[in-house]
Order: structure tokens, then C-alpha cells, then sequence
């Protein structure tokens, strides 16, 4: 795997990745609910001139059954190009692709045969436990040094603390766990960084036992779920300041840090507020030498007829947006955040990060709305925008509805369906319009739900870059 020249996938600046060609294929995550039958990583076409276009037209199953796929990476990225990189000529081939509930790390070979991507190494979930002491892997990040892995739980049981593994980007063996000293850590989910900061930052949601059965109410109400960041040195692996949101704010989430490594601030998004059921975007920065995070976007909830509402949601009479996906333009200009509940996909221009401005906004499903697509008017949607996905360009956006399994069932009960949705921008004014010959959904995906989407060449949540 080992190139004479840098891939030419990876770009040194974020400015130059908006320049890359637009993708021709998208890696899609599906799952099987049911765990009756095998996951399997769907392949669709992307390039509008192809006469498969918006079909699904590759498919690779995996060998057991009960993975729950959910998000996934590559092996690497741009990152391959800074300077502390020890491995600069390795080349973006390879899927690095976790199962949330078995605890196994797939790794797909994309490069023979780009629609039907190979198994070449499965790492199971007792070496990960072994090396690591960790399972449920979530986030993947391609790093100039291994590839990091995020996982929600210990080795063994349903409970922390949950962190970061190392693999390494040859060979993908378990290095270890990354953490130094964790301090006072214990919840995990997302995690990212500033790389010529030597920065990293982590996110919270639950153990295992915490949201492996759905929504637990207790715990929600008891604002036992998630709520702070912290900030860890990269190169010290040790955690060195947390900032907590208020234990109103459950389940911070998802992290996009500006891709631009000489601005030192990011975006992460809260689910729910147990005061208002509203949901919120939060903006971490230097106050001084210390980080700080200050609320900038709050999205209420929706009032709705109890009756239309699943039995979760009948005693608010509303339904709350729960923001469970943000992401942020390669060029640092526009913000997307998926309200699955409400089913909207807002986009906002945080060019000034501490005043977001919205400037558009789209419907698909939610819960009471079940918005259909233009194409197929007469067919209402369950889920809402959920995984959200960005060219390097900023002129396509791809959605996907599926949340995860034991929660879907919750507040989608009569079947939350499979989609993916193609949304055109324009990447100077803003403003976001569906694409009407792209819509992939049902049968296409044959029985399974799809989650989280990957672009062939990187998209905007897959590389990090060391010059402006």
C-alpha cells in the first residue's frame, strides 16, 4: 500500500480539498435491525452524467450477523501530508468500517474494485478488548500517526470508561489505547482535533448499558447522559480541561472543529434540553488560555397532537428537533445541522462562528411531518436527515435517515424505512434545493437501514489538514 508519490486524493490545505474533483461513488453503512442477517456496506452512484446515478450499484455483505454498523472511516486521509506524519506515502484505499454492538472492526480494500469493496481483515472484539481495553468502537479518524478509533465502553460489560484506540496504518493491529491519563473521563462518543495545535477534543453520550436498550427516561431526566467536552494534549495524551455545558444540555455529540488549522474553535452539537426539549449548537474557542464554550444556535421543539406523537413523546406534546449530526463545509462556511426529529436539515453561515445566520433549510420525514420527497409525493417518510455528509466542494450534501437501532424503534415505531437524499448548494449565496433524480430508498437497500455516508476521495468530515 506504500506509494512512491502522496495520494492524489490528499490536499496539504483545506482551500485546495475544495478544489477536488466531485465524487463518483458514495460508501453508504446499512444494517440489519433484526440481526438476522449481515450488515453490509452499499455503494452508490454519484456522478450525475452516469446512467446509474443515484442507484444503489455495488454491495458488500459482511460475514456475521448483529454488527449494527454505524459510522466508519478511512485508513487515510490529508492529514498523511503534515509534517509530524511518519507514514506520508500511505494512500486512501481502505474502509475502516466498526460494528457498534459486536465490537468487531471490518476493513474493506476499495481499490480493485471501487463498487464492491474487499474484506481483507476483520479484528475482533476480544483483541480489541485485549489491546485496548475497549469496545463498541464509534468514530474513525485517519491521523498523521495511526488511525484512532473512538469506542463507547471497556473491554468487557456495559460500562466505562469509554475512549480512543490506536491502530496501526499498516498493518491495522491494535496498537493500544490511546489515552495517557484519562483523569476524570469516563463517557465517550465523538472525538477530533487541531492538529497543529496539539489539541484533541472529546465528546459524551452513555456506556453501553446506557443506550444499547433506547432512550433510558430515568437517566435522561436523571441528566445522566452526556454533557461536556474535554480538551486533551495530542502529543502528551493526557487530559488537561473539561468544560461542562450544564447537565440540562444531554448528549453533546458531534464535533467539527474549523478545518482551517489556523483557527482554533469548533462547533458540537446537544441533542436535548430536558428544560424545553429544544436542542442547541455550542461553540468551543480560547478564552484566553482556557477553552471555553458558548451556546450560539437554539432550535425549539415542535408542538404536535399527543395522538400523532409515538408514546415516548405523548406527555410533552411536542417534539423535540434532536440534533444528532452537524457538519461543517471544508471551507468553514456553512454549518449543517440534522434535526431528526422535526425532520429538517438546516444550513447556516457561521463565517462569524459567534453569529450563525440561517440560510436554508429543508424538510424530509419527522416524526408527526413524514415529509415526502418530490419525487415520490405520495410516499410519507419515516426518520428525519440524520448522518449528514459533505463534498469537498460545499455543492452537494448527502443525508441519511437512520439513527441507531433500539432508538429508531423508539420514536419511529411503526418503522423508521431506508433513504438517502442528495441536496444541492450554492456554495457562495447558500441556500440548499433537493435533487430530484437522487433518492435511493426502500427495496434499493434491501431490508436494512443505512446510517452513515463516506464520499470515494474524502468529503468534508474525513480530513484534516496542517496548512491554511
Amino acid at each position: 500500500m506504500t506509494r512512491w508519490t502522496p495520494d492524489p486524493t490528499f490536499y496539504p490545505s483545506p482551500r485546495d480539498a475544495a478544489g477536488a474533483p466531485a465524487e463518483k461513488l458514495a460508501y453508504v453503512a446499512a444494517f440489519d435491525r433484526s440481526a438476522s442477517r449481515p450488515d453490509a456496506i452499499a455503494v452508490i452512484d454519484t456522478d450525475p452524467g452516469s446512467t446509474g446515478y443515484g442507484r444503489v450499484v455495488g454491495w458488500t455483505d459482511l460475514p456475521h450477523v448483529g454488527d449494527e454498523l454505524h459510522h466508519f472511516g478511512w485508513n487515510a486521509c490529508s492529514s498523511a501530508l503534515c509534517p509530524t506524519a511518519p507514514h506520508p506515502h500511505v494512500e486512501r484505499r481502505y474502509l475502516i468500517v466498526p460494528g457498534l454492538r459486536s465490537s468487531r472492526i471490518y476493513v474493506l480494500d476499495t481499490k480493485d474494485d471501487p463498487r464492491n469493496p474487499k474484506l481483507v481483515k476483520e479484528i475482533s472484539a476480544q483483541e480489541l478488548a485485549a489491546k485496548a481495553d475497549y469496545s463498541r468502537p464509534h468514530t474513525v479518524h485517519c491521523g498523521p500517526d495511526g488511525i484512532y478509533v473512538s469506542a463507547l465502553g471497556a473491554g468487557t460489560g456495559g460500562d466505562g470508561p469509554g475512549g480512543i484506540a490506536v491502530l496501526d496504518h499498516t498493518t491495522f493491529d491494535v496498537r493500544g489505547r490511546w489515552e495517557h491519563d484519562r483523569g476524570e473521563q469516563y463517557l465517550a462518543y465523538d472525538f477530533w482535533w487541531h492538529l497543529t495545535r496539539d489539541v484533541l477534543v472529546s465528546s459524551e453520550w452513555g456506556t453501553p448499558a446506557m443506550i444499547e436498550d433506547g432512550v433510558n427516561p430515568d437517566l435522561l431526566l436523571g441528566r445522566e447522559y452526556g454533557h461536556r467536552i474535554h480538551f486533551w494534549d495530542l502529543a502528551k495524551r493526557t487530559l488537561v480541561q473539561t468544560v461542562d455545558l450544564g447537565d440540562e444540555h444531554q448528549m453533546t455529540l458531534e464535533l467539527r472543529p474549523a478545518h482551517d488549522p489556523t483557527k482554533e474553535y469548533g462547533f458540537v452539537g446537544v441533542v436535548i434540553s430536558v428544560a424545553d426539549l429544544s436542542a442547541s449548537i455550542w461553540l468551543w474557542h480560547r478564552d484566553g488560555g482556557e477553552f471555553a464554550v458558548t451556546k450560539i444556535i437554539y432550535i425549539p421543539a415542535e408542538p404536535a397532537d399527543p395522538a400523532a406523537l409515538p408514546p415516548a413523546l405523548q406527555p410533552f406534546g411536542a417534539v423535540p428537533p434532536l440534533v444528532t449530526d452537524i457538519d461543517l463545509s471544508v471551507d468553514d462556511r456553512f454549518l449543517y445541522v440534522s434535526c431528526w426529529g422535526t425532520g429538517e436539515l438546516k444550513q447556516y453561515d457561521v463565517r462569524d462562528p459567534f453569529h450563525p445566520v440561517e440560510t436554508g433549510s429543508i424538510r424530509l420525514g419527522g416524526v408527526v411531518g413524514r415529509v415526502a420527497h418530490p419525487s415520490f409525493p405520495d410516499e410519507p417518510l419515516a426518520g428525519g436527515p440524520q448522518m449528514v455528509e459533505v463534498s469537498r466542494d460545499g455543492r452537494r450534501v448527502y443525508v441519511t435517515n437512520s439513527l441507531y437501532g433500539s432508538w429508531d424503534d423508539q420514536f419511529y415505531p411503526d418503522g423508521v424505512g431506508a433513504w438517502l437524499a442528495k441536496v444541492d448548494v450554492d456554495p457562495e449565496a447558500g441556500g440548499m434545493a433537493l435533487d430530484p433524480r437522487f433518492f435511493p430508498h426502500g427495496d434499493e437497500f434491501r431490508g436494512l437501514r443505512v446510517h452513515q455516508t463516506r464520499l470515494q476521495g474524502g468529503d468534508a468530515s474525513s480530513d484534516s489538514y496542517c496548512f491554511p
